[in-house]
């Protein structure tokens, strides 16, 4: 136990150090980027740093898994040159459990950091587009979807008339995507089909409804709508969206805290939205601590034999080479889950096992008793 506590404080120590040392370099280079982005706006210095250090959060928080495999390699490398693995080895502890301790030292990590680092990532992430908003506050900004319209659906409230569908298309929107610019709603009866087509020169959200400026109203049901159309320079109609998530739907899955995620795609999936992008995002996050793990595995697999006699740049190249095709392994899983072509704990939880018991696998054929 005292062993195992020893080697969990020095990856502890190692994979801070890297981690903060990474840190100070995002954040420089994301400040040179905000001072080349916005060199007519005249930020300053400080609003470069305010603004990078609002959009790091992401940045770090997606290199978490390669920070973990080089502070894995960090730590059996210093322990092989002090000739510490040497004695532990000499004591009779197997290569197996002196990995165990960083590797259950990295889970933990990345347990904490999914439970506390995400949602952080999620509000420092909008901040920093409302900051962007404010600054190019007389830029054209819109939401997109789609080559030229913005696509939106919506259950029918309940209580209303009819049960279905509507379809919403827009020509832009507003950056905080409340307002909606030359909009058309296809009301589609679940029965009946297309029963209502209204066009509204603007359309904001409010909290339980559409507020439409300028509407034409067409009965689709009546044998010439074009005569029966109605106009009105206002109506209300009932909507369970919200601007949070019309900007969630369109934007990253990151953009939404991992509490807040079952809800979220139960919510999206009743609106009409897909969630397949924010099913596997969960099932990612959910599997991080295992990668994180996996990471140090494969750093032992490589880094963890006596320094005497090794090419030991080969084996850093080696060890930090295959952590960065577990990660790609893992992004082109989380590609295929979000095309639909694989499940999403398929693609959530597959990479780290993989991983993980290669690396695992590799350590045993290198076992000597």
């Amino acid at each position: 136990m005292i062993l195992a506590r020893y080697v969990a404080r020095r990856f502890l120590r190692s994979f801070l150090t890297i981690a903060g040392v990474f840190l100070l370099i995002l954040l420089l280079i994301d400040m040179i980027e905000m001072i080349r982005r916005f060199s007519d706006r005249d930020i300053g210095l400080g609003g470069a740093l305010g603004l990078a250090g609002l959009n790091i959060a992401s940045s770090f928080y997606a290199i978490l898994p390669l920070l973990t495999v080089l502070a894995g390699i960090a730590l059996f490398l210093n322990l092989a040159r002090t000739s510490e693995m040497v004695a532990i080895r000499a004591s009779g502890r197997s290569a197996l459990k002196v990995v165990t301790a960083p590797a259950v030292t990295a889970a933990l990590v990345g347990a904490l950091t999914v439970a506390f680092v995400n949602p952080l990532v999620a509000v420092t992430g909008a901040r920093f587009d409302q900051a962007v908003a404010a600054i190019d506050r007389n830029s054209r900004q819109t939401v997109s979807v789609g080559d030229s319209a913005v696509w939106l659906r919506q259950a029918v409230a309940e209580g209303t008339q009819e049960a279905g569908q509507i379809v919403i298309r827009a020509r832009r929107a507003s950056p905080d995507a409340t307002t909606l610019y030359d909009a058309t709603f296809m009301v589609f009866d679940d029965d009946q089909g297309p029963v209502r087509r209204i066009e509204a020169r603007e359309a904001r959200l409010v909290p339980g409804l559409w507020e439409l400026t300028d509407v034409r109203d067409y009965p689709l049901t009546d044998s010439n709508p074009e005569a029966a159309a109605m106009t009105a320079t206002r109506m209300e109609l009932a909507s369970d969206l919200t601007a949070q998530r019309i900007r969630e739907g369109f934007g990253r899955p990151e953009a939404v805290p991992v509490w807040q995620l079952p809800g979220f795609i139960a919510g999206l999936e009743q609106a009409g939205f897909s969630a397949a992008r924010h099913k596997v995002w969960l099932q990612m996050e959910l599997a991080r601590p295992f990668m994180m793990a996996a990471m140090v595995l494969i750093a032992a697999a490589f880094a963890m034999q006596p320094v005497r006699g090794r090419n030991i740049g080969g084996a850093v190249l080696l060890a930090f080479g295959a952590g960065i095709g577990l990660f790609f392994l893992r992004n082109l899983a989380q590609v295929l889950g979000d095309n639909g072509q694989v499940p999403p704990a398929l693609a959530g939880w597959t990479p780290p096992l993989v991983g993980g018991l290669l690396a695992v696998a590799l350590i045993l054929a290198r076992e000597d008793g």
